[in-house]
């Protein structure tokens, strides 16, 4: 984790780090593990393409919690993400190719509020930094110090 980033050292526009981060199928099936959902779609290419889908995908709360990431390491607290959420905008297809599928998560302050909180606004694209949005309305509430 970084240091605490004080409320008094950003401002409405503060852009946060942004964060890269690759996933591949085992990753998606140590989260099945974590989480307990085992839905195939997220690891057998056949049962997600015969379901419509262009190959297997990410669990949409995998996605998020790296999202979420963002957040925790730019606050310095995982305690200090008081309210997050997201709108899922599309899946992240996670290829079998040994290279996987590339999150780019970058946020910036939106508003600063009351009792050294602030509001942040998420991106969310896969496929590097011109990729396409998987979620939308990603918004955090995150005490600073």
């Amino acid at each position: 984790m970084t240091a605490a980033v004080r409320y008094d050292d950003v401002e409405v526009g503060t852009e946060l780090p942004v964060q890269r981060s690759t996933v591949q199928r085992a990753d998606l099936v140590r989260y099945a593990g974590a989480s307990g959902d085992f839905n195939p779609i997220h690891w057998n290419q056949r049962i997600a393409i015969s379901v419509g889908l262009p190959d297997v995908i990410a669990h949409g709360m995998f996605t998020m919690g790296r999202a979420g990431r963002l957040l925790t390491d730019w606050a310095g607290d995982p305690g200090a993400v008081e309210e997050y959420g997201v709108r899922f905008t599309r899946p992240v297809v996670v290829p079998d190719d040994g290279v996987g599928a590339t999150l780019t998560v970058s946020g910036r302050v939106a508003s600063k509020l009351d009792d050294r909180r602030v509001a942040v606004e998420l991106s969310v694209l896969v496929g590097g930094g011109t990729g396409e949005k998987v979620l939308s309305r990603a918004r955090a509430v995150v005490r600073l110090s």
